[in-house]
């Protein structure tokens, strides 16, 4: 079959008032989920599951894309509007958006979010039409050496975002990845760190720690200081973006959503990294990189392209090979399974009209997209201009029922409440809470393929240098540790 004969079969099978209305619906869904703290897009495409069982097999994969895609934007805005990530892909987002909107500019910020965020889903979408077959068989050659180079690399980014102290983030990132062991060892069924608490062997919960260590501590300095934000309710200013602040960040934009495709073709890495990774790399070439962190375009244009590049090209292992590129496709997968339909290479010959409907649906997705969240813009914008004596208990609501709702367990709001402290601390201290988080997420992968590759080889370390890959990534490694040492020396010379 021809690609015209494709895409004719794919318009036919996507051309219903149906499939469009559910990927409309499933956007909104999904920005109002990402924009609820605690909540997060993941949850919100397994609430939406089970409404597409009787739905046609387009019809309910496009709901549930709708509402990925959705949730990843709309986490943004309450990063920036209340310093509370709706998704763990909005966390690099806070470090410019929310002392931009403390400026006043918060409706600057939120539309740069907006720009960035449906500029690179477009670019993640082709990347997905045009490379899947390429990309595909590129991550099916990624074994543990591979992605253990790659999270090395990816873990040097911290240094991006340590702030003034390369020392302080240094100890941020090591209490990250300490507590990224607790739970149970994967490769000998051990316990670490649990003291006997069953509640531990599944590990911190991610969404708890995430919450804590943003939301909490700011309600724990309004409770400690009552009277402080009196007067101080922050407005969205008449500022907006600019054609120059996206003209400013494009390059950003463009290298951020590329990062975006590149992790996001590799099963497991997900959008939290891709989202750091662009924001290093923006604030590294930037000529303004020193007002990084104090409320940067730039910042905003970067993290928000990093993690909205992951959206379509999580679609490329999914759809090429069978194999989730994340946590959300995984459960996406379920909604194939159901319709009788198997992910893979048989596919593209059996399915193909299913296939260039989605792509098609996709393509449409980034205007839906556009068109909701600016309406979702001027609608939650109002929480920038509430009183924080009045808007703190109602986040702290939220993010106890957005915790509680991940397990149904006390313990994690247990968990969340602590991290809050914890958080509070570095706060007053000035740790950077940025580099825990990226520890965090990466701490475990990184161990999991260093043990995978031991075990492969033996105990031969040798294995982390073999092929072009693991090369390409060491090098990497190396020449932004250089980079690195170079900056800082220049620092303590001055």
């Amino acid at each position: 079959m021809s690609l015209l004969d494709s895409l004719a079969a794919g318009l036919n099978t996507v051309a219903s008032v149906e499939a469009f209305l559910a990927l409309f619906v499933g956007i909104c869904i999904g920005v109002i989920g990402g924009a609820i703290p605690g909540l997060s897009a993941t949850m919100a495409v397994a609430l939406t599951l089970p409404f597409t069982f009787s739905m046609a097999p387009i019809t309910g994969i496009l709901l549930l894309l709708g509402v990925y895609k959705g949730g990843i934007f709309g986490g943004s805005i309450p990063a920036i509007l209340i310093k509370t990530p709706g998704t763990p892909a909005s966390s690099a987002t806070i470090l410019d958006g929310h002392p931009l909107a403390e400026r006043g500019e918060a409706g600057r910020a939120l539309g740069m979010a907006l720009w960035a965020s449906c500029t690179a889903d477009l670019i993640s979408n082709l990347a997905l039409i045009l490379f899947a077959g390429w990309l595909a068989s590129f991550a099916l050659s990624f074994g543990p050496p591979e992605f253990f180079a790659l999270i090395l690399f990816s873990l040097t980014i911290i240094a991006g975002v340590s702030g003034d102290s390369l020392l302080r983030g240094a100890l941020s990132a090591l209490l990250g990845l300490l507590l990224a062991t607790v739970g149970l060892d994967l490769v000998y069924g051990t316990n670490r760190f649990t003291l006997g608490n069953p509640n531990l062997m599944g590990g911190l919960n991610f969404i708890a720690v995430l919450i804590g260590l943003f939301a909490i501590p700011e309600i724990i300095a309004m409770a400690r200081n009552p009277t402080a934000h009196l007067g101080r309710a922050r407005s969205l200013g008449g500022t907006r973006v600019s054609f120059a602040d996206y003209r400013k960040s494009f390059r950003s934009i463009v290298r951020g959503s590329f990062i975006g495709v590149f992790l996001g073709s590799i099963p497991g890495i997900g959008a939290a990294p891709s989202a750091f990774l662009s924001y290093s790399e923006a604030r590294r070439r930037s000529p303004d990189r020193e007002n990084f962190g104090k409320g940067e375009i730039e910042g905003v244009a970067a993290s928000e392209a990093g993690n909205n590049g992951v959206a379509g090209a999580t679609l490329i292992p999914l759809l090429a090979l069978g194999v989730p590129g994340d946590v959300i496709t995984a459960i996406i997968i379920g909604a194939f399974m159901v319709h009788g339909l198997q992910p893979g290479p048989m596919m593209f010959v059996l399915n193909v009209d299913i296939i260039y409907g989605l792509f098609i649906g996709l393509i449409v997705s980034s205007v839906f997209l556009f068109v909701v969240g600016s309406v979702a813009i001027r609608g939650f914008r109002f929480i920038a201009e509430v009183p924080k004596r009045i808007l703190m208990p109602t986040v702290l609501v939220l993010c106890v029922y957005g915790v509680f709702a991940v397990n149904n367990n006390v313990f994690d709001v247990g968990v969340m409440f602590a991290m809050g402290w914890v958080g509070y601390l570095m706060m007053r201290a000035r740790i950077p809470v940025a580099p825990f988080l990226i520890a965090f997420i990466l701490g475990p992968l990184l161990e999991d393929n260093f043990r995978q590759s031991m075990l492969m080889s033996g105990s031969d370390p040798a294995i982390l240098l073999r092929g072009p890959i693991t090369w390409f990534f060491w090098a990497l490694t190396i020449l932004t540790i250089i980079g690195i040492a170079r900056s800082v020396g220049r620092k303590l010379a001055v």
